[in-house]
């Protein structure tokens, strides 16, 4: 790969990494209220799903992805369904102790959160275009060699993985500063309205 096909990739992934999405939303969210590594969970099941696509481009079988468009759209509906379940469970649970986030956190799971990226990744039409189109562009598919296959993994990891974890630290950090239940309180709410609102736009908009 040219260097600025390398700085070119970098720097559109980047950019389409830190555009507010679905898949933002859920790592601020899940790392704001049960903790920064939750949030890393989600941005690692994000970046495999992301691998994912990139596989599936570098081995020639973007084709293949484009044929599988039902499986596509069922994942689709799975990622839609689970983050309004996740929404409604934010608006009917009630914390009443002193210590919100631990208690929370001792019931959720860091796979959760991590199948939670992946599978909003895998039924992000955004990152399905991307990387059935506009990757292939950035890049010359036919002169790849072993180290530049190498280099897309390794920008794939730092572009998208950095981002969003730069997102979850950042809501972990803003959580940290607010000492008043009442304020998480009225987070929790507002992203449980939120979260309900996307899985509902996803719906209406496969």
């Amino acid at each position: 790969m040219l260097l600025s096909e390398t700085l070119t990739l970098f720097s559109t992934m980047v950019v389409l990494a830190a555009l507010p999405s679905t898949s933002v939303a859920l790592v601020v969210t899940r790392s704001a209220l049960l903790g920064m590594w939750h949030g890393v969970a989600v941005a690692c099941g994000i970046v495999l799903a992301d691998l994912f696509f990139v596989a599936l481009v570098l081995f020639g079988l973007s084709a293949v992805a484009q044929t599988m468009g039902t499986l596509f759209l069922l994942i689709k509906y799975a990622a839609a369904v689970y983050i309004v379940w996740f929404g409604i469970s934010l608006l009917i649970k009630n914390d009443t102790s002193a210590h919100p986030l631990h208690a929370t956190m001792q019931k959720s799971s860091l796979l959760t959160s991590f199948l939670a990226g992946f599978a909003v990744t895998l039924g992000d039409i955004k990152a399905i275009f991307f990387y059935g189109s506009i990757f292939a562009t950035l890049i010359n598919l036919s002169a790849l060699e072993e180290l530049d296959v190498i280099t897309i993994v390794c920008i794939t990891l730092l572009s998208v993985g950095g981002v969003k974890i730069i997102y979850a630290f950042f809501a972990t950090k803003i959580v940290g500063l607010s000492q008043s239940c009442k304020a998480l309180h009225a987070m929790k709410k507002t992203a449980g309205f939120v979260m309900i609102g996307v899985g509902g736009f996803i719906v209406v908009k496969a």
